[in-house]
């Protein structure tokens, strides 16, 4: 059943890609994000580096890419080879985030990078730092859409992941991914 899932999830992607306005990275790049350039809608923040995020302010959204993900997770089944599976995608991708945000044209404006995530673990050991959904709307909407992420890639029940799933902002300034990640 999760295969038929996944293979389904594979024919709608490429309509999700193009309604979210999505871009690759690179073409030659083996980079697990998509990103677009967005502008921030939420309440002002403040990093620990002292950039301060405020509403309008010039961000990239980074997307895990999760069909893919689940067709390399199709044969595991221990969550913790999952995680770190994830953890070394996500490490390894940074560098192309920060090449991207230097070569784009409004790079000047680019403040930093933005993803919402349900796999808060690691974050912080990446540079992000995590922030709560403050809107409950929003953080309810986020929890509905990660609901079939979780039911394919994981083990746990849907009771389960309605109780434990905790969506959360992740924010990293450019200078800070300069820092880490810049070849």
């Amino acid at each position: 059943m999760r295969d038929y899932l996944i293979s389904i999830w594979g024919i709608i992607d490429p309509l999700y890609y193009h309604c979210t306005r999505l871009k690759y990275i690179s073409v030659e790049e083996d980079n697990i994000f998509r990103v677009r350039l967005t502008k921030y809608k939420g309440r002002s923040i403040v990093l620990l580096d002292g950039t301060q995020i405020n509403k309008n302010d010039r961000l990239v959204k980074i997307h895990l890419h999760n069909v893919r993900l689940c067709h390399e997770f199709k044969n595991l089944n221990s969550e913790l080879k999952k995680a770190l599976m994830i953890y070394h995608y996500v490490k390894r991708s940074l560098p192309g985030i920060e090449l991207y945000i230097r070569n784009h044209p409004y790079s000047g404006e680019i403040k930093g990078i933005i993803g919402i995530t349900a796999l808060n673990k690691g974050c912080k050991r990446l540079g992000f730092e995590v922030f709560d959904i403050s809107h409950p709307i929003y953080k309810w909407f986020k929890q509905i859409a990660f609901l079939p992420i979780e039911m394919i890639s994981g083990q746990h029940s849907l009771l389960h992941v309605l109780k434990h799933q905790k969506p959360s902002y992740l924010f990293m300034s450019r200078e800070k991914l300069s820092r880490l990640y810049r070849n």
